[in-house]
This record gives structure tokens, sequence and C-alpha cells, in this order.
């Protein structure tokens, strides 16, 4: 630091403190049991390091001298040290090995009243800046350009710093002592011996820490008559808040700040605790997970007067558990009951009645500073007091609540308050919470319309959009929704404006609508989708389409046997018959083509093919009729199979000869 000091380690077992200006020895610190290897100041901390044979580190508090820490890695005798600069990261060598650790973390020591002024420590120098309402334009993620100005000192290294609730006075503490200064002119106004320090809701009280059996409770900067807190369990933490808690081994323990006697114990090991601003709701935040609690004043209050009040466990029914949150949070605030925080997965998220909501992702652990309601905005930093800032309406924050509460009425009454640009957020939040019609009501976004429209089943606003937007996507589901609510005219629509040909495949085949399938084969032909295409146009029984289809995918093999099995147009097959062989020709099969004879060139070979009209199946009559009368039964669908077979043997003894040649009966001959 700024003192003349320097440091010594020897043989003798001892660290000494030197002033080279005045060449005497300020201090001699003694603990270890063998020879000290090496001491030195920590280029950060007020603290002096030290290193010895008997394997230990020690830890010593540069103002005090006092002891602080011991460390044993067990790697026999310690020989070499390094500190980083900016950094709490600290490097020792071992015999056996190399270990590095770190001093305290990066939170910065600092604090925001509700007027935005910022005062922060480093190392013993105090700093204050302002954010102005002007600051508030500033784009959400980019650096508030603040300026930094020396606002005095602190005659203790600090280790915490914090404003009183209404913000006229600030508290620091450090070195076992805390000093309470007046946030404006940076005056000592309180001080004392104490290992933490805490404030009440009601800025008149503040407890301390003295030692783990000594709570003392102040109002209006003197000890209560009845402040001493009795304790149950030693306590190793305290929180401050509308209740006093008192953190201990594997419980958490509520005292009143009014009457010092305790109110519920909680078997949870707290790392953290938040108290909302009106003191009906509290974090409870434990390894990785948080609990929120709702107290009941009311019922505590009533089992007090009756004197009813459990010595260990207090009212056990003045807390409820509302809701568990799965998450690590390095700093949070309540703002009215919905809680923001930051998370150790670098996020700033709002909490609303058990459900997260994210407002921004950082390269780098964050600290929040808190809310301006004027600015409707978080401000958050980093460790080097980078001020960056996020806008979080008051007004949506508001309406969340009074929705998590299930007062709808109220909300609408609150819902002008709200600027256009969070209407949308206010009807995702809706949705999420299952009022998907007075999110459809709200929303601005079509996307988010459209989705709320299939889902409430509005298919004519839901159509409006789609035809607006004309997204496939959106024309998809849209037909999807249709056909599930047996609105097929709408479906064959939209499936249409989708091109979902297999769909419309299986609608128009269904309905047996000949236009509709023909239609759907042009369509898939000029995409490309000549299998959907031959299956719509068999359908339709055109065949001429059909064989086309086949001609241009070049399946010559199967277009004459087509044609020759259903059409029997002589011409059409000699042409087709001939395409085959060039085909062939051109694959290097001329001894297969050769073998392939032209019906046309060949009649005697082709009996059945005299006449041009002849075919080998009648097509028309291997189908009933569309809008032939539908079967009630499946007794009856039996029965009218057995007739089209008995008419389809008939219909072919009379028309092939059979002496000449068998032909399959109408029902076993298929389109491949």
């Amino acid at each position: 630091g700024d003192k003349p000091y320097l440091v010594t380690s020897s043989d003798d077992k001892t660290i000494k403190v030197w002033d080279y200006q005045t060449k005497s020895c300020v201090a001699s610190l003694e603990g270890h049991v063998s020879n000290v290897s090496f001491a030195v100041f920590h280029s950060e901390l007020p603290l002096i390091i030290s290193g010895s044979e008997d394997s230990t580190i020690k830890i010593w508090n540069a103002n005090t001298y006092k002891l602080e820490k011991t460390l044993n890695y067990r790697l026999e005798r310690a020989w070499c040290v390094s500190t980083r600069k900016g950094s709490s990261l600290v490097a020792v060598g071992f015999d056996a090995g190399n270990v590095i650790f770190q001093l305290g973390d990066d939170k910065p020591l600092l604090s925001m009243d509700q007027s935005g002024k910022i005062i922060w420590c480093k190392h013993n120098e105090v700093y204050h800046s302002v954010i102005k309402a002007s600051d508030a334009q500033v784009e959400d993620g980019e650096v508030l350009n603040l300026s930094q100005k020396e606002f005095g000192s602190v005659e203790v290294f600090p280790n915490s710093l914090v404003h009183s609730p209404n913000g006229r006075f600030v508290s620091v503490t450090g070195d076992d002592e805390y000093i309470i200064y007046t946030s404006l002119a940076w005056r000592n106004k309180m001080y004392g011996q104490a290992l933490d320090f805490v404030w009440a809701h009601d800025p008149n009280y503040y407890a301390i820490r003295e030692s783990k059996s000594s709570i003392k409770i102040f109002k209006n900067f003197k000890e209560k008559p009845n402040g001493q807190i009795s304790l149950i369990y030693e306590a190793d933490k305290i929180f401050g808040g509308a209740l006093l808690g008192v953190k201990s081994d594997d419980s958490l323990s509520f005292y009143d700040w009014e009457t010092g006697s305790i109110v519920r114990t909680v078997s949870v090991e707290a790392d953290n605790i938040f108290w909302s601003d009106d003191g009906d709701l509290v974090l409870i935040y434990s390894n990785s997970s948080a609990y929120v609690l709702n107290f009941n004043k009311d019922i505590y209050q009533e089992h007090y007067e009756n004197g009813d009040v459990d010595p260990e466990e207090g009212v056990a029914e003045s807390f409820e558990v509302a809701y568990e949150i799965e998450d690590e949070i390095v700093t949070g605030k309540w703002v009215g009951n919905v809680f923001i925080y930051t998370s150790g997965s670098n996020r700033l998220n709002y909490l609303v009645g058990g459900s997260t909501y994210n407002l921004a992702h950082f390269d780098k652990t964050m600290f929040l500073l808190g809310y301006l309601s004027r600015d409707n905005k978080v401000y958050v930093c980093d460790k080097d007091m980078n001020v960056v800032s996020y806008y979080l309406s008051l007004a949506v924050l508001e309406y969340q609540t009074v929705v998590m509460r299930g007062d709808l009425e109220y909300a609408d009454s609150i819902i002008s308050n709200i600027d256009d640009r969070d209407i949308n957020k206010i009807a995702r939040f809706l949705e999420e919470q299952g009022y998907t019609e007075k999110a459809l009501e709200l929303s601005t976004d079509s996307d988010q319309k459209f989705e709320l429209a299939i889902e409430t089943l509005n298919l004519p606003l839901a159509l409006e959009i789609a035809e607006k937007e004309d997204s496939l996507h959106k024309w998809k589901k849209l037909g999807d929704c249709a056909l599930t609510n047996w609105k097929f005219d709408l479906a064959m629509q939209s499936f249409e404006r989708s091109k979902d040909y297999q769909t419309l495949l299986l609608l128009y085949s269904s309905f047996n609508d000949v236009e509709g399938l023909k239609r759907l084969a042009g369509q898939c032909i000029e995409s490309g989708k000549f299998n959907s295409a031959f299956a719509a146009s068999w359908a339709a029984k055109d065949l001429n389409t059909c064989i086309e289809i086949l001609k241009k995918t070049d399946r010559f093999t199967e277009a004459s046997l087509l044609s020759l099995t259903y059409k029997g147009d002589t011409k059409q097959v000699d042409e087709l018959v001939k395409l085959w062989k060039q085909d062939l020709e051109k694959s290097g099969k001329s001894n297969i083509s050769s073998r392939i004879l032209v019906p046309g060139e060949n009649r005697d070979s082709f009996p059945n093919l005299q006449e041009v009209s002849q075919t080998l199946i009648n097509l028309e009559e291997s189908a009933p009729e569309a809008g032939e009368e539908h079967v009630e039964s499946a007794e009856g669908a039996v029965e009218l199979e057995e007739e089209t077979k008995g008419e389809a043997r008939e219909d072919t003894s009379e028309s092939v000869p059979q002496e000449e040649e068998v032909v399959p009966e109408t029902e076993d001959v298929a389109p491949q």
C-alpha cells in the first residue's frame, strides 16, 4: 500500500514487518513451527502470505497483523509464492507439487440507493458515481459513461458495504469492526466491534454479531434494552430484512426486531436470504437452489399475543413454502413481488410466481446493482465497476404480479399503463399462464397470434393470418388443425397452399374427387413429385396422364405394359414399345431389345389386340362408380364384393376366348 513497509521471513520461524524509513521493526508474526521460506504482501488485498517448511501457508491481516487463516495441502515443504496483480489468485510451490487458490471472491464492494447513487470501495478508498436520468437512454448492454469521484476513505479494510433502506446511511464492516457513515457527507455516525452487520427494513433498526454467542439489536443507534438475542444455536452469520435471520450449522432462525423473540426455525443451510419490500416474501438461497416462502405476520402476532410460541421452533404456521427454484443465485433483489437476480450461468433473470424469465446473457460474471423505477431499468456491473443497464418495465412487473395472484379484473384495469412495446411480452406471459384467449386479444405479433388462434380454434382468424403471410408452415399447421376438427374444405384449401401433396392425395381419394385428383396430378408434375402424380392420376383413372408420367421418367417398360393392359390402343402401344426398345439399345442391351416384339408388327403374337379398342382389363368395371351407394355394414360389403367378382368373371368370359388365353380376374389385378 502507501506505507513504507517491507516484510521478511527467517529461519527463526518468524515473519517481521519493517519500516524501511525508520529502520524499525513494526511487527513480529509468530505461528510457524519450522523455517519460514517466504513472506509477501498481497498485490491487491491487505494481507501477508507466508510459507514454511512445516508444510503450511498462513494468511495474516496486514493492518492488524492478526492470523486470519492457516492452509495445509500436505505437499511437504513450501518454497515459493506468486500473486497476480488485479486478481485474488495466489500460487504456491511445494516439494510435492503446486497449488493455486483464491482469497475471497471477485464480488465488488458496492451499493446503490433508490436515487441511483452508487458508492463503492477499492481497498480503503471510497468512490461514488450517480446514474442520471439521461443515462437511461443508453442501449441495453452498453457500458454507462459514469464519472467516478473520490468520496473518502474507511479506517478498516472492508468486506461489506450496504446502504440503509432509506439511503441516508452506509454501513461498512471489516477487521471485526463496523462503521456507519452518512451517505451524503461520508461522516462517521457510529462504530463498534462486530463480525457481521445487517439493516432491518425499518432503517431505525440494525443488528450486529459480536461473536458466535452474541447478537445485539440497535434502535436509533442505541442498543435496545431487550436487544440481546437469546440464541438456541451458535450464530455463524446474520441476515437483515423484515425479520432478523440467524444462520447456524444446519438451520436458519428468524427473530422479531421489536421483541427479539423467535418467529420460526427452518431446517436449511442458508447461504443468503432476500426479503421483499413488503415483508411478505422471503427467498432463501442454499447450495444451487432457492426456496421462496410466504410469511404471515398476523399468524405470528396472534400466537405471540397468546403466548403460544415454541421457544425453539417458533410458529410453524407463520411460514409457508410458495415454490422452489433450481438455479445458482449470485446477487438478487426484490422489486415488488418480482425477484430479479444474476445467476451462476451468467444470466440476468427475473422470477414471477415460480416462473423464470430471461432478460440478458453475459460473457462474464455480473453483479446486480439494483432497479430504478424512474428509468424502468435494471443495473448490473462487473468486478471492475463497468455498469450496464437492461430495460424492464415496472408496469409489466406489476401486471405479471397481479395476474399471478389471479386478480384478472384488476389486471385488465392496469393494462393501459403498459407501453406498446411490452404488449407482446405480456401476451407471451399470459400464454404461459394458460390465459390463451386473453393473450390472443392482446398480441400484436403475427406468429404468436397465429399459434394462439390455432390453440383456441379460432380458425377464421388463423386463415386470415395465413392468407396475409402466405407461409407454407402456417398453411400446413392450419390444414392439420382443420382436418382434426372435421373442416374438410378448409383443410384441403390449406394443404393446397402448403403443397402437402401426400395429404391432398389421401383426402381427394377418400372423397373420390376426380377433378381434385387431376388437379393434384398436374401440381405434382410441375413440382417433380412424379410418384404422387402417378398415384393421383391412377386414383382418377386418368390413364393417359399415368402413361405420360411414366414416359417423362423414362419408365417405358411400365408405360408399355400399362397401355397394353388397360388401354389396348395398338398405335400407342407400338409407339411405347419402340421407345422401350430404343432405351434398351442406348443402355447397351441390344440382345434384350431384339427379343421384344412390337404388337402392331407382330399381330399373331397378340391375338387379343385384333381390334383397336380391345383391352386386357376393363378399368371402368374393376371399381365401383363414383357416388355408388355406401355399404352400411360389414356383411353388406362382403355381399357387394361377391356380386362384383361374379359380374367381372362373366364379362371377362364373354369378351376373351377361353381356349386361347386365361385372363386374370379383375380383383386380382392392381397397378404396381
